[in-house]
Order: structure tokens, then C-alpha cells, then sequence
């Protein structure tokens, strides 16, 4: 049962990231730095991302010693999105994506790891009191809810609309520019 779990978190993690990936890979230009909601586009991609690798890992305090932290410093500045202010930073697309690139593989890994103890064992975040198991579907309705505004501001301003993934990764659709 429990590698049976394990490979239905996989699944979701993917088709939850699956779906920001086509909404960032979608987004015009000149609605990469827009506002949604309180912050710009670009900053909830990485906002998003930002706690899916936080949330991946066993707990806050070794989020910087990571080697994709140390060798994309510059990325993560002074780790503004773990203070109590809102973000200035402005992030490119390719950065976003390579975050991205980076997260998946680290769901994979980390689920990879887990054992029903490991799983049934509380989550070691201060504000999170539930089990790792918990933190997972946690974690993956996070990645969601941001998707989710992100494709809600690419359907109003620019008609864009985000296919639904339902399970694992699904490589976007060509572009109609890029069919012919």
C-alpha cells in the first residue's frame, strides 16, 4: 500500500506542477510582471515554488545548504520569502523554469525516501501540525491554489487558457504559431 501512495503522490506533484509549467510557459511578456493579487506574476511562480521545495525538505534549516541553493545564489538573495515583508525581486522565465526542473526532481526524490513511519511521523515545520503524508497534499493544494490564480489572470487579461492535468506530466501542446 504504501508504494502505491508513494506513486499517487508522485503523480499529483507532477500534474500540479505540470500545470504551473504551462501557465508560466504561456504568459505573455508584458503580463510577466503584472499584478496577481499581491504580488507580480513572476513572483508567485517563485513564491510557489519557493515553498514546494521548502515543503520537500525535512525541515526550514537545510533549505540554503541545498547544492541547487548554493550554486543559484543570486536566485535567492537574501531569502526574502522567508521574512516578513512582501517580495521585491523580479525573476525571468528560464529561472522560474529551472526551479521548476529543479522541484520536480526533488518530489520525486524525497517521496522516493519515505516509509509509512516516515510518513505517519509529524512534519518539522513550526506552523504545520500534521503528519509528513499531510504535508505532502498540503503542499500539492499549494501549488495549486497559485497555478490557479496565475491561469485565472492569463484567462482574463489575455483569453490564455491552461489545460486541467489530471495525472502526471503532460508536455504542453504546441503553440498555434509553432504547428505550421
Amino acid at each position: 500500500m504504501i508504494d502505491l501512495f508513494k506513486q499517487l503522490l508522485v503523480s499529483q506533484f507532477e500534474a500540479s506542477l505540470c500545470t504551473l509549467a504551462h501557465a508560466v510557459e504561456q504568459c505573455p511578456e508584458e503580463l510577466w510582471n503584472a499584478p496577481v493579487a499581491r504580488y507580480l506574476f513572476c513572483q508567485v511562480a517563485f513564491h510557489t515554488l519557493f515553498f514546494t521545495d521548502v515543503y520537500l525538505g525535512l525541515s526550514p534549516e537545510s533549505l540554503t545548504q541545498q547544492p541547487f541553493h548554493r550554486a543559484n545564489a543570486a536566485l535567492f538573495g537574501d531569502y526574502e520569502q522567508m521574512q516578513e515583508r512582501e517580495p521585491v525581486t523580479l525573476y525571468d522565465r528560464p529561472q522560474i523554469m529551472g526551479y521548476l526542473d529543479f522541484c520536480r526532481s526533488k518530489a520525486f526524490e524525497a517521496i522516493s525516501m519515505e516509509t509509512a513511519e516516515s510518513l505517519a511521523a509529524p512534519a518539522q515545520f513550526a506552523r504545520r501540525h500534521f503528519s509528513r503524508a499531510e504535508l505532502y497534499l498540503y503542499n500539492i493544494r499549494h501549488i495549486q491554489h497559485h497555478a490557479a490564480q496565475l491561469i485565472m489572470r492569463l484567462r482574463l487579461d489575455s483569453d490564455i487558457d491552461v489545460s486541467w492535468i489530471g495525472a502526471g506530466w503532460r508536455d504542453p501542446l504546441p503553440l498555434p504559431s509553432e504547428e505550421s
